[in-house]
């Protein structure tokens, strides 16, 4: 299976430097960082490590969840998943990504709502970075449009 490799060139202390993430694998971006706009409630244009594993845990998602209803008998036509990565002091010290919630509506052909939604649970505890995130509290809201 494939390897997948991102960079960070950092310079600084945590509150006053910053850095870079450079996708390297895929060549499609490189996207400023910093400490105080990742604790800001305003990204200001700065993305965090928790906007990068929500897009990880986004897509992971949809493509498990495609995978799990047509297992289940279904038809995928199309998924509208977000994925909310919550940063929060760790009560032992630093900080942790405290929770995440996964949010999906769904078209697809060949199942009820209760079927989709079942799907939509295995799929939440079956993608590699849900299993990735594993002591992290997810949580899933899922209905077919």
């Amino acid at each position: 299976m494939a390897t997948r490799t991102a960079r960070t060139a950092w310079k600084g202390s945590l509150n006053d430097g910053s850095g870079t993430v450079d996708l390297v694998s895929s060549g499609v971006g490189t996207f400023d960082v910093s400490f105080p706009r990742r604790a800001a409630e305003d990204a200001g244009g700065v993305t965090s490590p928790e906007e990068l594993i929500a897009a990880a845990h986004s897509s992971c998602f949809a493509m498990q969840l495609s995978a799990v209803v047509a297992e289940a008998g279904g038809t995928p036509q199309s998924f509208d998943v977000t994925a909310d990565a919550t940063l929060r002091p760790d009560p032992e010290g630093g900080f942790r990504i405290a929770e995440i919630k996964l949010t999906v509506r769904g078209t697809v052909d060949g199942l009820d709502n209760d079927a989709f939604i079942a799907a939509a649970e295995l799929a939440s505890t079956t993608c590699p970075v849900s299993k990735a995130l594993a002591g992290t509290a997810i949580t899933l809201d899922a209905a077919l449009s």
